[in-house]
């Protein structure tokens, strides 16, 4: 089921499950997971896109092996807040895939991720060569950390944490 609002998201969500956050390129696809306590998001890998039945199979398998229960879709906002082309783009992904995959989807704003996650690599003084390879997977923990953290600040703590 796809979810607008991170409230219904979470409501969603099996206990003690991890979560992934996608940055969909149209060249790429970044990928995150996150602990199943659901406080860190850790860059993963970076798929290269072919053609969507491809990119599925394989986001799927990443799913299964990690036991993922849901998805944190990057949305590409316009800086004005507007979505364009590649919002569209990004809902049409979630309907297709939510066709293949049981679990929820939400989305999160991803303005300026991909900006962070290359200040973050900079700082680290990572190679421009490093830093092509794994700026996808970066910018998509930078998007599922900020769901994460969102998610914590609504105060839902998962039921098999004893309120921790």
């Amino acid at each position: 089921m796809i979810h607008d609002a991170i409230e219904g998201f979470t409501d969603a969500l099996a206990p003690m499950s991890a979560l992934a956050g996608l940055d969909l390129g149209t060249r790429t696809i970044g990928v995150a997971v996150s602990d199943r306590f659901r406080s860190v998001a850790t860059p993963l890998e970076t798929v290269k896109r072919k053609k969507f039945g491809l990119d599925a199979a394989q986001l799927i398998k990443i799913l299964e092996a990690r036991e993922i229960g849901g998805i944190i879709l990057g949305l590409p906002r316009n800086m004005d807040g507007s979505e364009g082309p590649r919002c569209q783009s990004t809902r049409a992904f979630a309907r297709n895939f939510s066709a293949l995959w049981p679990g929820p989807i939400g989305f999160w704003d991803e303005r300026l991720s991909t900006v962070a996650a290359e200040k973050a690599l900079l700082e680290a003084d990572t190679t421009r060569k490093r830093r092509s390879e794994v700026i996808d997977h970066v910018a998509a923990a930078y998007i599922l950390q900020g769901a994460l953290d969102r998610m914590r600040h609504l105060g839902k703590p998962d039921p098999d944490r004893n309120g921790e």
